[in-house]
């Protein structure tokens, strides 16, 4: 049976290109990972920092879960702060898959839950953002994975079609979310299952990787 066929390569951002680690933000407290963990688990801090990617902004956040956890306040706010720490840097086999389909003149795109004020110093800190021709970012569009709704914000600036894409991401929940607008989709978990999984498809030009 013939590969599908497909027109661009669709990226998720967190985790998938980038090492996101929120825990990191906390270290040069001198907190240990079971304080760390206690905190995020006090405050619902996962709940929280997603109000963030879907749009809100860090100020509104701090004040809104200050509120409820006074006493937290300055580990609150501290995230903000200290956002950038829990960037570990780039997964490299990811962006040497990216590069090479970079280079052989793969359509490529992103979807990222990532917050309005953040990701720009993101795009700026790393040069592989450069390959991407759509970047559709849940905090400016405050549509987040996996409604429906992000997927097809992209298809339709791009003019791709579902079924010709194939979109990458590490959350389960939101891979589901691309296949059942009708995106092929795989569940990110290391650069080399990657790779495997795209071999599997005909991508434009014949490239490879």
């Amino acid at each position: 049976m013939k590969n599908p066929q497909i027109d661009a390569v669709i990226f998720d951002i967190g985790n998938v290109l980038l090492q996101w680690d929120a825990h990191a933000a906390y270290k040069p407290l001198g907190l240990s990972d079971e304080e760390i963990k206690a905190f995020f688990k006090q405050v619902g801090f996962f709940e929280w920092n997603l109000e963030q990617d879907r749009g809100r902004t860090f100020a509104d956040g701090i004040e809104e879960l200050s509120s409820r956890f006074p006493d937290e306040r300055h580990l609150i706010a501290h995230y903000d702060t200290h956002w950038q720490l829990s960037i570990l840097g780039p997964i490299q086999g990811t962006v040497d898959i990216l590069t090479s389909l970079a280079t052989q003149k793969v359509p490529l795109h992103a979807i990222t839950n990532f917050s309005a004020e953040k990701f720009p110093l993101e795009r700026a800190r790393f040069d592989f953002f450069g390959h991407f021709g759509e970047i559709v970012v849940s905090g400016e569009e405050k549509l987040i994975k996996p409604d429906p709704e992000i997927y097809e914000l992209l298809l339709s600036r791009t003019g791709l079609k579902a079924e010709r894409t194939f979109f990458i991401d590490d959350s389960m929940p939101n891979v589901k979310g691309a296949m059942a607008v009708g995106m092929h989709a795989h569940h990110f978990t290391a650069p080399s299952d990657l790779r495997e999984a795209l071999r599997g498809f005909e991508l434009p030009g014949g490239a490879n990787v």
